[in-house]
């Protein structure tokens, strides 16, 4: 799988890096992105409920 936040649309909630902090981060900016190396999700079983979490749908997961 490979995650992808789309930029445009996050608002910075944080949900995701609540959800799971051992793949997603925030930004100088608040917002959202996936930690470097951790693109692949790194087999953390919180990354889909982290995409469920954002109030916004800016998180994409796609599977290989």
């Amino acid at each position: 799988m490979t995650i992808h936040v789309e930029k445009d649309r996050c608002v910075g909630a944080g949900m995701c890096a609540l959800t799971a902090p051992g793949v997603f981060t925030q930004d100088d900016d608040g917002l959202s992105e996936v930690l470097p190396g951790r693109e692949d999700g790194a087999d953390d079983p919180m990354v889909h409920e982290a995409v469920r979490a954002c109030p916004v749908s800016a998180i994409a997961i796609e599977e290989d």
